[in-house]
């Protein structure tokens, strides 16, 4: 579709966008590199942030003798938890503290990026943990300027956290996901190495996998960037800017990858092209939604897994019911673009073709349906649950639900048409069941 035409500019209205990109080595094997890239950026003594299941994997080991073997002093912390909370984020912070790095590695899924994303923030501008933390539960405080060197290493194709300036956790007195959010806490350097997905079980490359595809279609079906009041400071800018040229050119062939892909992926673990390709999709959705956004997909989940009772995924370590964050997306992702589709027809529709639908003949008013009806068949042959009730939930749970939904204003702002609360209650029932 033509620049201008999507994109059309209007008085007092927003008429930048910003790319800040974290820049990215990829391929297999380039953890090895990560020696030589400490070094080149000055570092003598540095935080190793990872958990004890990726601390035993190979290229784990290869990057720790990496970092040895360039002079870099290594204190390693493993005790990341997989959906962090706010007091693992406090007692990564206080680690931290305490070591007074000059800078952090973290080698893990998105749970363990944004723990050292949080512990490098405290360490390098110290406050008290809901000082940062995004409004209304937070303080919502600017965090006041850049933290120490940070180089990611994502270990999972999902959550893209290597190139966004996004922490998320579970506050455990509200049963509720929240997070912060600022652009000086994009990590400086992603090394995105795909052999680390080579050992994951299915359903851990499903998960990850279909947090890739709501990535990719939230922040293409984001309100334009050109639809927000324009700022009267320019630091005032969101980091979450509305979908914009840039961030359409990655979430387009993010969700062409997985539409092709992501299957492949997780029915074969021997199939290395796949997981290569899901690795690759999944840094170019981080890109495209740390600089547009995400939206109602991504509001509801904060309160599915915060909520979550008595849910055992296969594949995830330990006994505790956990739900982990790219099913807690997913799961209400058919309903909420069902409900978005007539907000922007066409890009619903581009986004289900570019996924794999057949678009011949749907008319605008079937936008969100076509979408939605593609990414059901895609979640029911990866063996996902079926909708919110086949991960223990019902219909008496949903006023708890929206009430964490509701709070993620910075997300539901920017959905392609209003949402409050008796749609966010029409969207969980509707989440219940698919098929």
């Amino acid at each position: 579709m033509a620049f201008a035409s999507y994109y059309p500019l209007e008085p007092g209205k927003e008429n930048v966008f910003v790319v800040q990109t974290t820049p990215i080595k990829y391929g297999p094997g380039c953890v090895a590199e990560l020696g030589a890239e400490a070094k080149a950026m000055g570092l003598a003594r540095v935080a190793l942030f990872t958990d004890r299941q990726v601390l035993d994997l190979a290229p784990a080991q290869a990057a720790i003798r990496s970092l040895q073997a360039a002079g870099v002093d290594v204190t390693v912390y493993d005790r990341t938890e997989v959906e962090p909370t706010d007091i693992s984020f406090q007692e990564a912070a206080d680690f931290a503290v305490d070591g007074d790095f000059d800078g952090f590695v973290s080698i893990g899924g998105g749970s363990v990026i944004d723990t050292a994303k949080a512990a490098n923030l405290f360490a390098s501008h110290p406050a008290e943990l809901l000082t940062y933390v995004n409004k209304p539960i937070g303080q919502g405080v600017p965090v006041p300027g850049p933290l120490r060197p940070h180089i990611a290493c994502p270990t999972t194709s999902g959550t893209g956290s290597e190139c966004t300036g996004v922490a998320v956790f579970d506050l455990l007195s509200q049963h509720v996901k929240t997070g912060i959010s600022s652009r000086f806490m994009k990590p400086n350097l992603a090394l995105v190495d795909p052999e680390f997905t080579y050992s994951l079980p299915p359903m851990v490359v499903a998960a990850t996998g279909f947090d890739v595809l709501t990535h990719a279609i939230e922040s293409y079906t984001a309100i334009r960037y050109t639809a927000r009041e324009k700022p009267a400071d320019p630091a005032l800018r969101p980091p979450y800017q509305g979908a914009n040229p840039h961030s359409d050119l990655g979430s387009m062939e993010a969700i062409r990858m997985g539409g092709r892909y992501l299957l492949r992926a997780v029915q074969d673990p021997e199939d290395r092209e796949a997981r290569n390709a899901m690795m690759y999709a999944a840094t170019m959705a981080g890109i495209s939604f740390g600089n547009a956004g995400v939206h109602i997909p991504h509001a509801m989940s904060y309160s599915v897994a915060g909520m979550i009772r008595d849910y055992h995924p296969e594949g995830w370590p330990g006994n505790a019911p956990i739900c982990p964050h790219g099913l807690s997306v997913v799961i209400n992702a058919p309903a909420a673009f069902r409900f978005t589709g007539d907000g922007d027809p066409q890009r619903h529709l581009a986004a289900a073709e570019a996924l794999g639908a057949d678009i011949s003949g749907a008319q605008p008013a079937a936008a969100g349906a076509v979408l939605s009806d593609k990414l059901i068949e895609l979640m029911k042959a990866a063996g996902l649950p079926n909708g919110l009730s086949g991960m223990g939930y019902g219909e008496a749970d949903i006023p708890g639900l929206v009430k964490g939904a509701i709070a993620q204003q910075r997300l539901l702002v920017l959905a392609p048409k209003p949402v409050g609360e008796a749609e966010l209650a029409a969207l969980y029932a509707d989440a219940m069941t698919y098929w």
